[in-house]
Parts: structure tokens; sequence; C-alpha cells
């Protein structure tokens, strides 16, 4: 190992051999300091040096489990490699010394009968004899360790040093004294005697170390990190370097395996004592560090306890009184049995409770431990505060361990529904699979008439999500409002909730009972979603959503209500501000890393991203929404995710991707929530795109039906006229189209919406050719004016059509090509728009002449004037087929109906 800013020490050191050659006598050296500071690595470097000089070097290493057995360190000496050849035999007679002698207790003397005294002697002698042919360097690792017998023959070898080429050097890792007292006593008496004490590298010896095995200084921050988290302790530096070397980008230092091994490595080098302290401390993590509850807490005594701390500081293990990062915490426990790192949290739960630790540190210590309330009468109201304090700070997985805890601690019936409830409660915001166990003791309690009114409402609400509508309505069956009257502000609290739930599940709940309260946000929230729905946006309803929003925070208590503001927002063309809103609050969600809450406001956001066009950015946060919370943990409102990733696929025409997302197993019970309104109309949309036009029929008007039914039968949530009459056209059904395109557009009113310019595009496509301009201009103001560029480009594609087919080819360019740009921008797939262009200008030429094989004689027949039926009857195939290949060649055409086919180039249709 290289050794950095030990340079000195070497050099005092390799002065006692220098010395001892000199024919000076011999020397004595002791290297003192704290464990992994480099003791080890100094003295191999003097024995390498020793080496080079001809010294016959001898060494030996004390360990905690050989501190007792007479010899141990005596035998490893002597039986080096060159040990004088007498001393073998001289140590064999040694054997069986075990009994004679006594065992170290404090500064008392050791006694050995005259014999074995005088073995020791002659191997001192054999020892000095060697040296007179070449010096000798002994030395002995962690010599606290020493047996006692080898003590005693290492005092008699250091009162003979002065005369002999002889040269100790000891290392020693004591606890704030000396291990062996009377050593150092006739050390302290060699004239040739060096005291050398090693601690903590500082942050400039840190760089230096980093530059010495990287080869190149390194990088500032780099470097504090690393003196940050190893406290300035060398082989722990080197331990960071290891773990950021095997990391995938070694420039950044990561703590792993290998910091934690070589820090629990140092730890079994030293007493077990120390061991014990440092897990105590890694338990208690800074709730107590007080000498006389850390001694409660190890066994150990209170002085004991404060020389191991002491240690450990020195060792740069600490800081202050935790350890210095979780993977030291981690390395030192793993070694515990998880009865034993129960029994330790346990005991430290009752500390933290005797001292007055927060609620929040000492449920800590009880989630940790093994549920026994007969001995901890306070552990479950204890545990309940900490999970209420952690619901606040919206810190909900730890408040859903602490109710987990709670649970297993024991409580009577009655506080056992309650914190079922509150548990059920907390694993919904986590995961709602997580919460279904629960849900079945809550409705038990619930037919007993154990449940309050407000965990019934709760109750309802995660039954409606899961799909269990029956059960839901039960639970509101059995709902009074003696707690309305009791709590008028709770009333509040119900009111807004029923009114959100009946605008989510309208064919399970009724409008909300009573009136809403005014100044609660939450109802304002809730009002102005439904005002939206059911009569479409107004000045009113954008107000209180704003308003609403503006008077909240995100909680557990609010996250609901601020969605539905937000959703509000977006139905009420004001698409801009529902999106910085939404922004807002998913960068809140993240920052408080509430997994269902991060995935509801990802999953709203793709929504407004279709709305403004950017198909891209839809799909990956519908994607993200996903993968915050599963597909089968979303229960009936998975069908807001999906629908935003088979829109923004179909749109950007990756068909595979979205025919994968349709054929995904959804609940029943999606299409009695609002959600199922959004899947059908994207997969209606998708079968339309794929050749599917009847499929798509039954999508758009399933979708209109339910909308109708609900009362929610307006254009700003759904536009389901114009996409039906949009399969009409593909079926080649006008008359049907236009009637759904006008009713649709005279829903949508004269303002400029996002609705009504959607509405004229389709109306423009049921016109004739030279009324379709009039209308698509319309329309693009309309969407110029709510942001939706991918809509936009559609319209402009259109336009440029009916310009080019017009003859207005100059006007027709410029609009096709602020097309194109839109569609690039918006992520949209290739269209056919350019293709309309191409139409126009050199019929035959490129357009025409995209069509296959097969699609061709489809669309000859179909400029013809023949029917579905006919075509195929005709060419032998499918009347799907026909529908199929009409479908795509519309597409490359760039038109809309039969009536636009140039029947002129298909001379060859008209003699069949």
């Amino acid at each position: 190992m290289r050794l950095v800013g030990l340079d000195r020490e070497l050099s005092e050191l390799s002065e006692l051999l220098r010395t001892c050659v000199r024919g000076g006598g011999g020397g004595a050296a002791v290297i003192g300091g704290a464990m992994g500071c480099g003791k080890t690595e100094l003295l191999t470097a003097l024995k390498s040096e020793a080496s080079n000089q001809d010294f016959l070097v001898l060494d030996a290493v004390g360990t905690w489990p050989e501190r007792r057995s007479p010899g141990s360190v005596l035998r490893q000496l002597l039986r080096s490699a060159g040990a004088p050849p007498g001393a073998v035999a001289l140590l064999d007679s040694l054997h069986g010394t075990c009994a004679a002698v006594a065992e170290e207790t404090g500064d008392r003397p050791w006694t050995l009968d005259a014999a074995h005294t005088d073995v020791l002697h002659q191997l001192c002698a054999e020892v000095v004899r060697a040296a007179e042919d070449s010096p000798v360097l002994l030395c002995v690792d962690d010599v606290q360790f020493t047996d006692p017998l080898s003590l005693h023959w290492l005092l008699h070898l250091i009162r003979r040093l002065r005369q002999a080429r002889v040269v100790l050097v000891l290392t020693e890792c004591p606890l704030s004294r000396p291990a062996h007292p009377q050593l150092h006593a006739e050390l302290l008496r060699q004239p040739n005697y060096r005291g050398l004490t090693l601690g903590t590298l500082s942050p400039a010896g840190v760089t230096a170390l980093l530059a010495a095995h990287r080869g190149a200084t390194p990088d500032p921050a780099f470097a504090e990190r690393c003196h940050r988290v190893s406290g300035g302790n060398p082989l722990l530096v080197r331990a960071l370097l290891e773990d950021s070397r095997r990391a995938s980008d070694p420039a950044t230092p990561v703590v792993g395996d290998t910091y934690g091994d070589t820090l629990l490595s140092c730890l079994h080098r030293g007493r077990p004592a120390l061991l014990r302290l440092t897990r105590a401390l890694a338990v208690l993590d800074g709730d107590i560090h007080a000498p006389g509850q850390l001694a409660r807490l190890t066994g150990l005594e209170p002085s004991a306890v404060v020389r191991g701390t002491h240690v450990l500081e020195a060792a740069g293990l600490l800081d202050g009184i935790r350890l210095r990062h979780p993977v030291a915490a981690q390395a030192v426990l793993e070694g515990l049995s998880a009865a034993e790192r129960s029994t330790l949290h346990r005991e430290a739960a009752l500390m933290c409770y005797e001292e007055g630790v927060a609620a929040t540190r000492t449920a800590r210590h009880l989630r940790n431990c093994a549920g026994d309330g007969g001995s901890l009468p306070w552990a479950v109201p204890l545990l309940r505060e900490a999970a209420e304090r952690h619901l606040n700070g919206n810190r909900v997985a730890e408040a859903h361990s602490c109710l987990e805890a709670a649970l297993r601690f024991g409580a009577d019936d009655g506080e056992r529904v309650c914190l079922r409830a509150l548990l059920a409660s907390t694993s919904w915001m986590l995961n709602p699979s997580i919460s279904t166990p629960h849900l079945g003791e809550l409705a038990i309690a619930l037919s007993d008439g154990r449940l309050s009114t407000r965990h019934t409402l709760m109750l309802a609400k995660y039954l409606l999500w899961h799909g269990r509508f029956d059960e839901a309505v039960r639970a509101v069956a059995q709902m009074d409002d003696r707690g309305e009257r009791a709590d008028p502000e709770y009333a509040a609290e119900v009111r807004a909730t029923w009114e959100l739930l009946s605008v989510t599940y309208p064919v399970v709940l009724a409008p909300a009972r009573g009136e809403p309260v005014i100044d609660d946000p939450r109802s304002l929230s809730a009002m102005a979603l439904s005002r939206v729905l059911a009569h479409g946006p107004t000045e009113d309803a954008v107000a209180e959503a704003e308003s609403a929003l503006r008077a909240m925070r995100l909680g557990r208590h609010t996250q609901e209500w601020l969605m539905c503001a937000v959703a509000a927002l977006s139905f009420a063309d004001r698409p801009d501000t529902a999106a910085r809103w939404c922004d807002h609050w998913l960068e809140e969600a993240r920052a408080r890393k509430v997994p269902l809450w991060m995935a509801e406001f990802a999953s709203l956001r793709a929504g407004i991203a279709l709305r403004l066009g950017d198909l891209t950015g839809a799909r990956s946060l519908a994607e993200a929404a996903l993968a915050q919370v599963p597909a089968d943990s979303w229960g009936v409102c998975i069908g807001g995710p999906l629908a935003n990733l088979i829109q923004a696929a179909t749109d950007t025409r990756d068909f595979a991707a979205a025919a994968e997302y349709v054929a995904q197993p959804v609940p029943d019970g999606m299409f009695s929530s609002r959600f199922g309104l959004y899947y059908l109309h994207a997969r209606g949309c998708f079968h339309l795109e794929t050749g599917r036009p009847y499929a798509a029929l039954d999508d758009f008007t399933q979708c209109g039906e339910l909308m109708t039914s609900w009362g929610f039968d307006q254009p700003t949530l759904l536009p389901w006229r114009s996409s039906a009459a949009r399969a009409h056209l593909a079926l080649s059904d006008v008359r049907a189209a236009r009637g759904l395109a006008d009713e649709q557009a005279a829903l949508a009113g004269e303002g400029l919406s996002r609705a009504r310019g959607i509405s004229l595009r389709v109306c423009a496509a049921t016109r004739d050719p030279g009324e379709r301009a009039g209308l698509l201009e319309e329309a693009v103001t309309n969407l110029r004016s709510c942001g939706d560029r991918f809509q936009l480009s559609g319209a402009l594609g259109e336009l440029g059509r009916a310009y080019a087919l017009a003859g207005q080819t100059s006007r027709a360019r410029g609009v096709l090509e602020e097309s194109k740009r839109l569609e690039r921008e918006c992520g949209a797939g290739a269209r056919s728009h350019a293709g309309a262009w191409s139409l126009a200008s050199a019929p035959g030429e490129t357009a025409l002449g995209r069509l296959t094989g097969a699609e061709r004689p489809v669309v000859a027949l179909a400029a013809h004037g023949r029917t579905n039926k006919e075509i195929a009857d005709t060419l032998t195939i499918t009347v799907s087929t026909v529908e199929q290949h009409l479908t795509k060649a519309f597409r490359k055409l760039g038109i809309r109906t039969r009536k636009e086919l140039p029947r002129k180039h298909f001379p060859e249709a008209a003699a069949r």
C-alpha cells in the first residue's frame, strides 16, 4: 500500500535502523493510533526497508481470540523465516505452560516458575546471538492483544536492547490508555525509543491520497465527499476509491460494499466491546448518546463506553454521535440475527420513551421490533401519534410503517378499526392494491356499526376505485348525517367528496346532497368540474377552479380536489393554465415521494399535453404514470392513463404500440366511470385510423350514450359526435356524418373553442369541396386560440387541400408547409397533407402512384360510385377488406370522402 502523509514517521523509524547498524545499540518504537489510520502500512514499509538493509525480520500479529493463548505471539516471532534454529526446540519445551501463566489483571505482575523463566531468558539469548550476525527487526502488530507469556518474554528482551543489535517496533490501538502499562514503562527507559501517534487525514491529506492512487488530482467535490464520508480514515478512503472504481461513473464517489466490509473488518480486529458499542450507536442513530444510556443498551461499564466512543471518534467513524453513513450502520447490524436487532430496538424505544424523545424518533425503534403490547402499553398511542405527524409532513411510507407496527402491537377493537382505516388510507397513497386486504375488515366493521361516517365515505371511495360498486352503494346507504350535524367542517368535506365522486362515478352516485359550502376550496373545485361537464366552459367555472387552486396546498386531504380543479381548467379550454398548475403539483408530489399522487398528476398532465398537441410529451407522461403505479393497481381509473397512451400512439402513427395498449385487459367497472369515456373515445380513434370504422362507430356511440345519460354531453369533454361523423365518412355515409357534425357544432357554441374548431373540421369534410375553405378557415382560427397544435396541423392540411383543389396553389403551399412544421413539432407521424398538394398539382403522378395493387381497383370502383358491397362482390373480397383498403387509400390521397376521388384517373373501372 502507498504511504501518504507518513514520510516523517517512516524517517524516524528508519533512523532507528541506521543507529542499530552503526553499532549504537538497539532501539524500540511504539506506533499508536486509531483503527485504519496506517499503523500496519507503516510497519510494512519499515519491514521492507529493513530487509533491504539485511536485517533479520521477525514479526507477529496479536489477535483478540488468541490473547489468552500462552505464547501465541512468541511462537509467531520465533518461527518466522530465518529465526534462530535453537529457538524452535526451546519453544517446544514451553508446551503446557497455560496453567502456569496468570491471566492479566490490571497492573498485577505476572509470575512464572524458575524453569519457565529460564526458558524465556534462553529464547532472548538466541535472538541476541542471531543479532551478532545480522541486525534484527522484531515487529508485533496490535500488541494490545499479546498474551501474558509472550508479553513476559518481550519485557525480558527490552531490558537487553541497550547492548543488542535489535530494533523492536510495536503497533497499538488502545482504548484511550495503554493496554500494557508495564510494557510502556520498560520502553520509556530505553535511550533509543520513539513514540509515534497516527491520526486521520486532513482534507488536503485525503486529496493527496486520492491523487497517489488515481495518478491525477481528484475533483475537489469528489475529494470533499470522500473526506466527509471517511472522516479522513485512510483505509476507508481507499475503500471508497474501490467502490467508485466499480461503479458505472467512477467520477462520482460511491459508498458501497467495500466501504461497509472495510469498516466492519476494522471493528472485528478490535475488542468485541467496540463492535457492541458501534451497533448500539447504529441503532440509536443519534436519539440518545449519554454514556449511561449507552451502557444500558450495550451492557458495558460507562467508563468503557466513554473510552470506546473516543476510539471511534479518533478513527473518524463518527460524525458527532452518529455513524458517518447509512452503509456503515447497515454493515455493523447485518451480523445480528432478527431477534437480536429486535431486542436492541425494543430497549432503544423504551429508553427514548423514558427520555421524552420525539414520537417519530421513538416510533422508528418500535417499527423495527417485534410487537408485544403487554409490556409496552404506550406503544400503540405513540405509534398512532407518530403516524399522524408523518402524514402531516407528507411522509406516507413512514406513516404506513407506524400504523402496521401499531396493529402488530395490538389494540382494543374500536382502536383497531380506526388504525385499519388509517392504514388503508396510507396504503392507498403508496399503491391502491396494497389497500385491498384492509377493505374486508372495514366492511365487516361497517356492517357491525363500528365504522364512522368519515371512514365509511373513505371505504366507499376505495370500493368504487376497485369497481366493487354494489358494496360501495351499500356502504353509502348506511351513512347518516349525525357526524355532519356535529361537525360543520367535516360536513363540508363530506359534501365536497360526494360531489367529486358523483362526477367520477355517475352511474353509482347521485349529485351531492345538501348545499355546497362556497368558501370551502374543495367544494369550489368539485363544483367547477361539475359545471364544466354539465354546461361546458364558463368564466365562473374557471374562476372557481383557479380560486380553489390558490387556496389549497398539496396533502392527503386536498390532492383529489387539486386534480379536480386542474381538470376543470383543462376541459374549460384553459390548457396552458392547467398545464402550469399541474406541473407545479406534479413536482410537489415528486418532492413528497407519494407514488399515487405522482402517478395521477402525471396521467392528468398527459391528458393536458394531448389537448395542446404535445403527443411525445403525453406518451412519456402516461408511461411515467404507469411506471409509478402498475396497471393492475389503477382499478377502474386505468382508463385515464391507457386512453392517453392509446391516443398518443395512434396520433403518432405507432399503431403497433397502440394495439398493445388496446389489448391490455381492463375491468368492466371502468365503463361505469368517467375514465371509461376517455378509453372508449381513444380506442375508437385507434379503430378508425387502422381501417375498422364499424368498430370505431360502436365505441363512439357507446361513449355518447354514456355521456348523455350521465348529463356530461359536452364536446369540451370528448367530441364524440365529430369522431362518429368521421367513422360515417369512412363508411361513405355522408348524410349521417353531416347530421352529427352539425349537431356538435351547435353544441360547441359560437365562441372560440377547441370543441368548435374540431367540429368545424368535420363539418367541412361533409360539404362539397367548394364549401369547405370557409369552414376550415374558421376551424383554424378556433384551434389557434386553444393551442392544440395537432388539431391545428390537421385543419391546416385540410385547408391546404381545399385551396389546392380550388386552384389557389400559392395559398395551398404556405398552409401545407405550416401544417408539416406543426406535425414535426408535436411529434405526429407522417400524414397525408403533403400528398394533397401532389394530388392537386400533378394528379396521377405522385399520390395515385402510392396506392398498392390491391388498393387501386377498390379505389377505382369507389370513384365510379360503387358501394362497398358492390365492390366486394365484383372483386370477390369481403366488405371489411374493402373498408380497410379505402381507409388506407383515403389517407394516402389526402381526402375524406368518395366525392373527392379523381374519377378521370381510373378509366379502367368504367366498364366494370
